[in-house]
């Protein structure tokens, strides 16, 4: 077969590796149609979409980088209002501890002065029931005193002014008396 290509050729004059100068101009023709339709409507829709797609990958960037510094601040604020929290809630129990000393101090101070006037009227109550039983015990002390004296005398001593002398002497000496056995 190699053989009748060859014969072929050499009839003709020409040669079967060069191709037919129309078929050239044909495809030649094709591909520039082909390659002005691919410049003028394929290359510009890949294009924009490549821009697209650029811009929508820059746009999430773009979003993401905007989204994390509003993160950023969001924590920073969110941390400095919990170290405020923080700094407010011990501010609030100093205060709170202070005021209780204080409220504490001041019942102290009420329970004292509460005490004390208890005891000043106990004492004033007390002083005022001595002198109560004194009055009572020289007036009784007194009558026994007189009715002792007049039986031991044998006079009678209703006189008021003498028996009150006699009375008064009685209870000097038996103060005195009461006196130095307490020391």
């Amino acid at each position: 077969m190699n053989q009748t290509i060859i014969s072929a050729a050499t009839e003709g004059g020409t040669n079967p590796l060069v191709p037919n100068p129309w078929e050239m101009l044909v495809v030649f023709a094709g591909f520039a149609v082909l390659m002005y339709i691919v410049v003028k409507y394929v290359v510009p829709m890949f294009e924009k979409t490549f821009a697209e797609r650029a811009e929508a990958i820059e746009g999430g960037i773009a979003k993401a980088e905007k989204a994390q510094a509003e993160a950023s601040a969001a924590l920073e604020e969110y941390k400095q209002q919990l170290t405020e929290a923080r700094t407010e809630a011990n501010r609030i129990r100093e205060e709170a501890r202070a005021e209780g000393a204080q409220i504490l101090a001041e019942l102290k101070e009420k329970a004292a002065a509460e005490s004390a006037r208890i005891t000043a009227q106990a004492h004033t109550q007390i002083e005022s029931e001595r002198q109560a039983a004194v009055v009572s015990l020289r007036a009784e002390v007194g009558t026994l005193a007189t009715t002792l004296a007049s039986r031991i005398v044998g006079e009678a001593l209703s006189d008021d002014a003498r028996s009150a002398r006699v009375v008064d002497r009685f209870l000097a000496d038996l103060e005195n008396q009461n006196a130095g056995v307490a020391k």
